[in-house]
Formats: structure tokens, sequence, C-alpha cells
């Protein structure tokens, strides 16, 4: 934005914040839209009117009015946020769980949009298209040889549910070039990433957010793997951002008894809102570990938080990010929406786990995770600041802390050995799709199992790492590049479950949970 436009861009910013306050202490938010035209909202139009007529320069005022009103929700707290129209589709499909679409995972490779894999139960799967086809044309559209983004590639794919799409593709495995078309349909959005059985009586399931499908999919993973003999469960709630309340609490009530307390909502009326546990869940009686870090917050918080408060399971890991509050989606009437913070949440022993801020997002919020990388928490449980004053005790006499996350009752440090940058990510995901690609017939004929038991790896590794010939790796960063490789790798023939099965085998928080099975 232009810097002489900022005047007038704080002063929209003052009186939008007199406009929204009087919409949010109107007291119900329906009797407001529906009623006649206020003085403040007659006060708004007016000075847009003005500023669209008499300004002296030429000013987008929906960009305007974009940037006032991120400007107020930021003076509020870190968590009300503005969502602009041309990204509401997107957060609302995320969070509904499913998309309309031809349904493939692509990367860009080479300037060609490439399969990664087809999505299961998806168009293009149904339709024939595999791993490592090149989608050259969509309908008349060329989509190879030009430099485009993500967004741009799927607005050519997505679309209106049943309608055709004719797609022109390459498939290198044997060099040929040929057309189909398919109808978009509704394609999922997977919040369980992955679930199996780690041995004959531990499952493992991945949950990456809580969306309106995650229950089901929750559910549906859980059932199979009790068939299967599972007696103890591992729930890695690693780096989930969260999602619906009221998902998180059904996912809860499967392993809590009837009556148990599994949290509760105070709003600014000082209203409570509690929820309980029905009784009605099939693993209340197994083993259960729960996975935690820095990047867990929100309604997995408000998961790990009612388990740990009940004296439910082992919480294992690092401190969790720390957000205890509620957020309501509310339409501006332009295709535009805020995510208001209505309520602040408590788990059953009563403590709220919002970490401190004091001025919407302040810097010292924004650098909560860098301070306690550099405090050493992620290295050493001493190094966790607690509050003495916020301590609580679950029914068992545990002691628990809130004010800023859930501390685990299994303290597992960050391995800063498994650390790659950025760059090294990348090429050994580009080297692993390129060394499949090339051997994707022979490579097809092995099973995940003699994958993960033989040494496919080794002629890998040294024909990637003789293309890059000035890395020196440590022998701490060989074996982090060998196992993230053979991962990739895997990933590509195999998917999700390929990945885990291999980037686990390393992982300290499954081992840990492996450790504390063999002691009971």
């Amino acid at each position: 934005m232009n810097k002489n436009n900022l005047p007038i861009y704080l002063s929209i910013a003052v009186v939008l914040g007199i406009f929204i306050g009087s919409l949010f202490n109107s007291g119900s938010s329906d009797a407001f839209l529906f009623s006649k035209k206020s003085p403040n909202e007659i006060k708004i139009k007016r000075l847009i009117d003005f500023i669209q007529r008499d300004y002296v320069d030429s000013i987008n005022t929906d960009h305007l009015l974009d940037g006032a009103i991120t400007q107020i929700l930021g003076k509020l707290d870190p968590h009300s946020v503005y969502i602009p129209k041309e990204n509401l589709q997107a957060v609302t499909e995320n969070m509904q769980g499913n998309f309309v679409g031809i349904g493939v995972q692509f990367r860009m490779i080479k300037d060609s949009i490439t399969v990664i894999q087809p999505i299961k139960g998806g168009p293009s799967i149904k339709a024939g298209i595999k791993a490592g086809d090149r989608i050259l044309l969509a309908n008349t559209d060329t989509l190879y040889n030009k430099n485009l983004s993500n967004d741009q590639i799927m607005s050519f794919l997505k679309g209106a549910a049943s309608t055709p799409i004719k797609l022109q593709l390459y498939r290198k495995s044997n060099d040929s070039l040929f057309s189909l078309t398919l109808k978009r349909g509704k394609v999922a959005i997977k919040s369980v990433e992955v679930s199996y059985m780690i041995n004959d009586s531990i499952g493992y399931i991945k949950l990456e957010r809580f969306a309106r499908t995650s229950y089901q999919e929750f559910k549906s993973a859980l059932n199979t793997m009790q068939k299967k003999g599972m007696t103890d469960l591992i729930l890695d709630l690693r780096d989930n951002g969260g999602g619906y309340v009221d998902i998180a609490n059904k996912i809860v009530d499967e392993f809590l008894e009837s009556g148990k307390l599994i949290v509760f909502t105070k709003n600014n009326k000082g209203e409570i809102d509690e929820d309980f546990a029905s009784g009605r869940g099939s693993f209340e009686k197994g083993g259960l570990y729960v996975l935690i870090d820095q990047g867990t917050a929100s309604a997995s918080e408000i998961v790990a938080g009612a388990l740990q408060d009940n004296d439910r399971g082992t919480t294992i890991g690092r401190r969790s990010f720390g957000k205890g509050l509620v957020q309501e989606e509310l339409d501006l009437g332009d295709g535009s929406a805020v995510r208001l913070t209505i309520a602040r949440y408590y788990t059953p022993t009563g403590r709220s786990i919002q970490k401190p801020y004091s001025d919407g997002n302040d810097k010292a919020y924004q650098r909560d995770m860098a301070n306690r990388y550099q405090n050493g928490e992620l290295l050493n449980r001493d190094s966790i600041k607690v509050v003495d004053s916020l301590q609580y005790k679950t029914p068992k006499g545990k002691i628990v802390y809130g004010g800023g996350g859930i501390v685990p009752d299994v303290f597992v440090p960050i391995d800063t050995t498994a650390y790659l940058n950025t760059y090294l990510y990348n090429t050994i995901n580009n080297f692993a799709f390129d060394y499949v690609d090339e051997h994707r017939k022979k490579l097809q004929k092995i099973s995940l199992s003699q994958y993960i038991e033989g040494n496919y790896i080794d002629l890998i590794l040294k024909k990637y790492l003789e293309g890059i010939p000035k890395l020196k790796p440590s022998k701490s960063m060989l074996k982090t590049m060998t196992q993230y490789l053979k991962a990739a790798v895997a990933n590509q023939l195999f998917g999700d479950e390929g990945f885990y099965k291999v980037i686990q085998e390393d992982d300290t928080m499954i081992l840990k949970v492996l450790e504390l099975e063999s002691s009971n």
C-alpha cells in the first residue's frame, strides 16, 4: 500500500472499529442484520461513498476495507482473523474435509504437472490415471511449459460437481500420449493421514485436523485395528492445528467413561457450556498414548487436555502450542468472513491452556516458538516455564499446569540430528520421484515389507550423493538423509503408509512408547 494513503487507511480502521463494535455489542447479530440501518452503518457507507467520489487519488476501497478489518481484528487476540472472499472457499473445503475436482496429488516437475498419486475414491483413479502421468492439457488450456502456481493449476482442474473435463496426458512408462474425459466429483481431504498396526497389539493413528469428516475417518480406523487385535493405541496429534471443537469432543468420547467431563467453555457473559462423555466409546479400557508437540494446537489440545485431566492414557512429547480460544465463523455478506473469538475453553480440571497475549498479534506471541528453542525448552523438560499459581490436580493426584499449553506426562526432546534444510528436503523429494519414475515397473513388484527389510536404498543413496559433489554430510546428517530418502521413495511407491512406516523406524516418540510398553 502507498504510504501516502496511510492516514485514510487508519481513519477507516477507526471508523470500522466503531461500526464492527456496534455489531458485536448489539445483542443478537440476527436482529442487527435484519433491522433498519443503524447510524454507524450509514456513517461508514457515506465515508466509502465520499472516498470513491471525491478522494484525490484512485483508491481500491475493497482492498482498503480488507486491510482495515485485518488491522482491527489484530487488536483483539491472535486468533480472531479475517478471511478474504478469494480465500474462503479453500478454508471451507479444508474444514469440511472435501472439495470438488479431479482428485490428484501433483507437483510441477520440469515444467509439467506430474501426478504424484491419484487420490483414493476420486474421479482420476476411477478413470485410470496413474502416478507419474503428466497432465498436458485441461480442455483447451495448455498446462505444460508454463510457470503456473498451484492455485492457477487448481483453477483449471477444479469446478462444479459433475462437470466434464477433458485431459490430455503423457505416460512415461509406455511412452504414450492419450486423452480421457472424466467428471469432476467430491474428493476427500484426509484427516486421518495414516493408520496401521505397528505390531500385533499396538495401533497407530495420525490425525491431521478436526474437520467435519474427521470423526468418521477416525472411527473407521479405530474399528479396523480393533478387529486386528489392537489392545493399545498411539494417537498422534503432532502438528495438528485443530478444527471443530464438537468433532474433538466426539473423538475424546471414544476413550472416556460415561459422565466424564471433556471440556467446558465460557463466553463474555460468563455463561458456561459443558460437554460430557456419553459412555458409548469403543476404546474406554485399552492402553492409550497421545503424542503432542509444539505444533499441537486448539482442538487437539482439547483432546490431549481432556485425556490427561481424566487420568486416561499417557501424554508423550513436548509442550503443546497453547491456544485456548474458541472461534466462530461469521459471514460478512460479500463472500468474505471473520473468525471471531467468542469464548475460552477449559480442561476438566478447570485450567485454561491459552498462552499469554497482550495486544492481539504482538511480537512476543509470534516469537514464542523461537523462544522455546532458544530457552532450551525443546531439549530439556526442566526448561519448561510453569506458573505455580496455575497448578491443578487430576482425580488421581497428578499435577498439571495451565497458562500456556499441555505439558506432557513423558517428555521427549526434539531430535536436532534429524534436521534437514528446505533445500535438502526438496532435492531429496525430487530425486526420489525421478528415481521411481525411471524404475517404476521394477519397483512396483516389491511389497512394502520387502522394501522396508531390504537394502534397496543403498545404491539409490550413492547415486543421489554423487549428484551433489559439494555435499559432505556428517555421519548424523548422512543417517537422516538415508532415512528420509528411503521414506520419500516409499511414499512414491506405497503412499502415506509407506512413508510413515519407514520414517518412524527412528521416531523418538514412537520408540519411547515401545520402551514404556516393554517395561509394563
